[in-house]
């Protein structure tokens, strides 16, 4: 269903990049007091999440963009919030994101389930009664909406909230070579360059020779100037695609929009610099438990509103929650309805 956004953007940050940059750069995230964990994955790897609250309270699983991390201005801001709305959080570091590289070549990318997967089970395994929910930001937000189409069905989860996700990525990859768009991309790609070199290093340093040389056999990266190249010649070389097109087409979350049976929002701008209206569902590709929310303006991953300049109000805070809460509670009404009839 489509729905109709109450979203404004604050007077002084309409254009798309002020949206996108301010966040990124100017934004105060509080300090939080959070909880490390480090899991073995079953490749025998790890992956490290960051808890946020404690208790029996229900528990949101957040999923971070490309590049980022728990460290990131807009996980801390949910994170925060959720908290005071009576909601525990998790932040899934993808591989190689949390500050230490991993023991493995293998990376994270736009496709990549598996280590959702693994966390799920991990966490209900060890809270079979407690509702969760997960949260999902640009690649992360792909990451997440392709799992659930994947799942239909089997999993759990009370609701999904997806943000400025890159639903069609070869057309999300080429809007990045164009105008300004193309300051995202060189500096996307520099921390993307510096990851792999890094990778590469520590797998040198800990003795993991063959693993290392998986990354050596990718050649001389510094001639790379596009997400085309990037995800050929490393993101395809190191994870079984065929090439950047089987990629593109394998991982792309739209096509898994009709197997969601769960309630998800997805909450996109009409103005995100990282991709174009034609990456946009149409109402026939969605499933009757899936919410397209359009919004005028935003960027990407910005949605700042307010009324006062010194008082931007991180928009995305209010509607996640309010979301969240509206359909833990339409769940739990409707268990304790099933539980009265048993």
């Amino acid at each position: 269903m489509l729905i109709q956004s109450t979203f404004k953007p604050l007077w002084w940050l309409r254009n798309a990049h002020l949206q996108t940059i301010y966040p990124a750069l100017l934004r105060k995230a509080p300090k939080l007091t959070t909880r490390r964990e480090r899991l073995t994955t079953p490749d025998q790897d790890f992956i490290d999440i960051d808890w946020y609250g404690e208790g029996q309270q229900p528990l949101i699983i957040l999923l971070h963009g490309l590049t980022g991390s728990a460290r990131s201005g807009y996980i801390i801001g949910l994170q925060h919030i959720l908290l005071q709305h009576g909601f525990r959080t998790v932040v899934l570091n993808f591989r190689g994101c949390s500050g230490k590289s991993n023991r493995t070549a293998r990376c994270y990318h736009s496709g990549e389930t598996e280590d959702l997967h693994f966390l799920y089970q991990t966490l209900r395994e060890r809270e079979p009664d407690i509702p969760i929910a997960a949260v999902g930001f640009s690649l992360g937000g792909n990451v997440l909406l392709k799992w659930l189409g994947e799942q239909t069905g089997k999993s759990t989860l009370f609701a999904a909230v997806a943000v400025s996700v890159p639903l069609v990525l070869g057309l999300c990859a080429t809007k990045l070579d164009n105008g300004f768009s193309k300051f995202y991309r060189a500096n996307l790609l520099r921390e993307l360059k510096n990851y792999i070199r890094i990778k590469r290093q520590h797998l040198e340093c800990i003795g993991q020779s063959d693993e290392a040389n998986k990354i050596k056999q990718l050649g001389d990266l510094s001639d790379i100037a596009s997400f085309w190249q990037y995800d050929d010649r490393v993101v395809a070389a190191l994870h079984g695609f065929k090439n950047v097109h089987d990629y593109y087409q394998r991982s792309s979350s739209r096509q898994f929009l009709k197997s969601i049976t769960l309630p998800t929002l997805i909450i996109q701008a009409i103005d995100d610099p990282f991709m174009t209206k034609d990456v946009l569902p149409g109402m026939d590709e969605l499933s009757a438990s899936v919410d397209l929310e359009i919004t005028k303006g935003g960027g990407h991953v910005g949605f700042i509103s307010g009324n006062n300049l010194f008082k931007p109000v991180y928009w995305l805070e209010q509607r996640i929650p309010a979301f969240l809460k509206q359909a833990f509670e339409k769940q739990s009404t409707h268990s304790s309805w099933n539980n009265h009839r048993v």
